[in-house]
């Protein structure tokens, strides 16, 4: 394998919004004599590419953008003869674009054509680069998704959905608070009110879960808060969603809800001599409705991404080369 290739791959700052850079790096580094490299405009100044051999029937496809803060690369060779690889991207999703690359090169030098390395911007901000080929670009017969799933496949993936909640309060001062009304206290109540909320488990996906994000009140500590703001992002189930939007629905005073939408619960294909088991985390596949059949899988643990802590072992890259290679055989004929 070239870690070569990987370690300048890990050493381009690719950060949500400056994926153009290592898109464009990309259509030089990975240029072989059988492909060829198409890229598309999403709309924001970032790149989606394809590289392609002959007519794609099947894409790998991962995305170009990590994580903030950039993390440089480490190399460490390890007494078992493996290697460790450090460094922001190296499981999501850098490490997938390379395994994904090496299977690319495998199937090529054996004679193998009509698929496709498809490589999305945007992910980790709202899978936009996902939308714009959606919109843009013709549908497919297969898409294998790299994403950190510890080289299993996901049978199914949580969904979600995202809200932005601005809480109204009456300021006065907080020596008299029975004069005003705390917009702070009115969103201890809120999640209060969610923690008693009982979402209906799910046989496939378990629990609904949440997380708070950009919360804000800048009022001065002698003054009641006049307004808050937050957003909140669900993990829905098959069973959880419709009761998510439920409660979230609910009138209470003083409160605006916009709802930003989410992506559905989704089951996914899996192929013959790999393991499988749900995961509770998205990707762009929720977005790609254009292919017949989706799938999940990719090298690296979904607890060390978005870390300080990022790594992938060289021995899981290669296990997921050899299955992105299974899979292509499984749909490929060689000429």
């Amino acid at each position: 394998m070239d870690l070569g290739l990987f370690e300048k791959m890990l050493a381009v700052d690719s950060t949500s919004g400056k994926e153009r850079e290592f898109a464009q790096r990309l259509m030089e580094w990975l240029k072989t004599p059988g492909n060829g490299v198409e890229s598309h405009e999403v709309g924001d100044g970032t790149l989606n590419l394809l590289f392609r051999w002959g007519a794609p029937k099947l894409f790998f496809c991962t995305h170009l953008d990590t994580v903030p803060p950039y993390i440089p690369p480490v190399f460490t060779d390890l007494a078992d003869g493996d290697v460790r690889i450090e460094g922001r991207g190296s499981c999501d999703a850098k490490g997938q674009i390379f395994a994904m690359f090496e299977a690319c090169k495998a199937l090529e030098k054996e004679g193998y054509k009509d698929f496709g390395l498809l490589l999305l911007a945007g992910e980790e901000t709202g899978s936009f680069g996902a939308k714009a080929w959606d919109r843009d670009c013709p549908p497919g017969e297969v898409v294998v998704v790299g994403e950190p799933t510890g080289n299993i496949q996901a049978s199914a993936a949580k969904g979600t959905a995202s809200y932005g909640v601005t809480i109204h309060g009456k300021p006065c001062h907080s020596g008299y608070p029975e004069a005003g009304r705390s917009a702070v206290q009115m969103f201890v109540d809120f999640m209060n009110e969610l923690g008693r909320e009982v979402f209906p488990d799910d046989p496939v996906l378990g629990k609904t879960t949440w997380n708070i994000g950009k919360l804000l009140s800048d009022n001065p500590q002698n003054i009641l808060s006049p307004q808050l703001s937050f957003r909140i992002y669900f993990r829905t189930t098959f069973n959880g969603r419709e009761a998510v939007e439920k409660f979230m629905a609910r009138k209470r005073e003083g409160f605006d809800v916009e709802a930003f939408g989410g992506d559905e619960p989704m089951e996914y294909f899996l192929w013959e001599g790999i393991p499988s088991a749900p995961v509770s985390f998205g990707s762009d596949a929720p977005r790609l409705h254009k292919f017949k059949r989706r799938s999940l899988l990719g090298p690296g643990a979904i607890l060390t991404a978005h870390t300080p802590g990022e790594q992938v072992l060289l021995s899981e890259i290669r296990t997921a080369t050899d299955n992105y290679i299974s899979i292509a055989k499984q749909v490929l004929k060689r000429t």
